[in-house]
């Protein structure tokens, strides 16, 4: 199978050399040798729907997910995004920004079935590997079990076999650590490799926006514009002190992460003790009914993670699942409950989450944050049927 025709253009690295940072770099040789992957597929669920129905959908704006007026955008197709259709929309908005835009239902187990065929193709360059969700995993390829010690190189024939073997594209990032690797693979999509050289780091960092920080939300964005501080370059500049005063522990994890200090290892075989996500919201959302469409894709994304999290990929199921909200004021509350049977469906933990967030009454208080985690994990396939009638905790 031949590749499309932008397949040979050429990989970018960071603007600037880096040179006149190298020698504030706080990196330890042997940190600074390491070779991060982030390798992650290019509107996933949406490129196996035109890839399967070319006459239907090939090159044409597809939005994988639910149909107006309540569904909610999964996948977006490339064709799509131009008009502002994005994953976690409500389908009612994006049907009204893209003319002709078409709606196609999801198939979660084709889609996790191609993850597991992506996934070995990872596994025969290195058994570090780190998957986050179905569509993207993180690579340590600093001692590549085959080809020689190049992370460009070893990212290039990764997104060739992908393609010969599926007919997908992937795009990636090549750096030394996990936070320029996974900002590094979004810079060049679809089907680009964007390499980070170590001493070109900090002039990367320093040009990123502060939203592309790992753990800086909306909130937290917004609070930092009013510090002044914008971009990379602007933490690089702040002292550690003054993000500890207004953000805590987490302004210390941010300066770090500024300074190119990201030493978080490549975990394959981490024991996982729950598979949740969760999203800040840029506005308080007051409306339970507006609440649950906000859940949808946040239970498509642990149910993702859920068919994947086993061992060599296997999916795995959980028996307790929790829901967890904070208030504008940043006020914490969880809902939970545990079944006599485990679960892992999108359907079963949206049935939950939508039984937890009315009882034992709705919200009082708006949110800007909702997420959802499934814990009490095993790998068996015991029991399919939901057992709704659940005690709260």
């Amino acid at each position: 199978m031949s590749r499309p025709e932008n397949a040979d253009k050429a990989e970018t690295k960071a603007d600037k050399s880096g040179a006149g940072r190298a020698a504030e770099s706080p990196y330890r040789e042997e940190e600074a040798a390491r070779r991060i992957l982030h390798v992650d597929m290019d509107a996933f669920y949406a490129s196996i729907e035109q890839r399967d129905f070319p006459d239907k959908y090939a090159g044409e704006p597809i939005a994988v997910g639910g149909d107006p007026p309540k569904g909610v955008v999964k996948a977006a197709s490339y064709e799509a995004r131009p008009y502002g259709v994005h994953s976690a929309q409500p389908a009612v908005e994006a049907d009204r920004q893209c003319p002709g835009l078409i709606f196609v239902p999801p198939r979660m187990e084709v889609y996790q079935e191609e993850s597991r065929r992506i996934r070995e193709i990872l596994h025969r360059y290195t058994d570090l590997l780190e998957p986050l969700s179905l569509d993207e995993a993180y690579l340590d390829v600093t001692e590549p079990k085959k080809g020689p010690p190049s992370g460009t190189l070893i990212a290039r024939r990764i997104r060739e076999e992908i393609y010969e073997e599926t007919g997908l594209t992937a795009s990636a990032g090549v750096g030394p650590s996990k936070f320029v690797a996974k900002v590094a693979s979004d810079r060049d999509k679809p089907d680009g490799l964007t390499v980070i050289r170590p001493e070109e780091q900090l002039d990367f960092i320093a040009g990123l926006p502060v939203g592309d920080f790992h753990g800086i939300g909306p909130v937290t964005e917004e609070k930092m514009r009013e510090m002044g501080i914008e971009t990379g370059a602007d933490l690089q500049e702040t002292s550690e002190k003054t993000l500890r005063r207004r953000f805590g522990k987490r302004g210390g994890h941010f300066k770090r992460l500024a300074m190119g200090e990201d030493d978080r290892p490549v975990k394959p075989d981490r024991e996982r003790k729950s598979v949740g996500t969760e999203r800040t919201f840029s506005d308080d959302v007051s409306d339970p009914e507006k609440m649950l469409s906000r859940l949808e894709p946040i239970a498509e994304r642990v149910a993702g993670r859920l068919g994947s999290a086993g061992p060599e990929g296997t999916p795995i199921r959980g028996r307790t699942v929790t829901l967890k909200l904070k208030s504008h004021d940043h006020d914490v509350s969880t809902r939970q409950t545990t079944l006599r049977r485990a679960v892992r469906s999108e359907e079963d933990l949206m049935r939950l989450a939508e039984r937890l967030l009315s009882q034992p009454h709705p919200p009082e208080e708006p949110v800007r944050l909702l997420g959802l985690s499934v814990s009490s994990l095993t790998g068996t396939e015991e029991g399919k049927q939901l057992e709704l009638d659940f005690d709260q905790a």
